[in-house]
């Protein structure tokens, strides 16, 4: 059995995303508590012994380090045979959802909390832009979900991670 060690912080929808996922293959692992709010990912030794890309989560697998978090939800639903989809048209659809998600809801979603939470004094015209702009992204995922039961099909795969930070958006 692998021994996992998840370097997170609480506040990020990715580093849950990959606690989900352990826990619900059954597997256990280690919180590495990440001081990202305190700029630690940005250091150059960050960088050198834990991410060379400079982000959270990593997930060490026996001591090897893996980053990104969709290709590691995939590598995870392989490995224990959960979440991934089964047939061809099942697994373009997971890698649909999932490239959307990181480029579209993620990326955007992240931000603004990042920004309405740990930011001093945000911009109110970039705050606002960022909304507009998740309100457009959550528009098409609730059309997509009213007529489907899951992302990609009729049971719950890695692809429908992106409710995770929609409760801490507190929309």
């Amino acid at each position: 059995m692998p021994t996992y060690r998840l370097h997170y912080f609480p506040e990020s929808g990715n580093s849950y995303k990959l606690a989900l996922m352990l826990t619900l293959c059954g597997q256990t692992f280690e919180p590495v508590w990440t001081d990202f709010g305190g700029g630690i990912t940005r250091t150059a030794e960050w960088r050198r012994t834990v991410n060379e890309m400079g982000e959270i989560p990593v997930l060490e697998v026996d001591g090897e380090r893996r980053t990104q978090t969709a290709p590691i939800l995939l590598a995870l639903a392989e490995q224990y045979g959960r979440f991934g989809g089964e047939t061809a048209e099942e697994k373009f659809e997971l890698l649909r959802w999932l490239f959307w998600d990181n480029h579209k809801l993620t990326g955007y979603m992240a931000t603004y909390r990042f920004m309405r939470t740990f930011t001093p004094s945000g911009d109110p015209a970039v705050l606002n832009h960022f909304r507009k702009r998740l309100d457009d992204f959550l528009g098409i995922l609730e059309t997509h979900l009213q007529a489907n039961a899951f992302a990609i099909g009729a049971k719950p795969s890695i692809a429908d991670n992106f409710h995770d930070g929609l409760s801490a958006l507190s929309i």
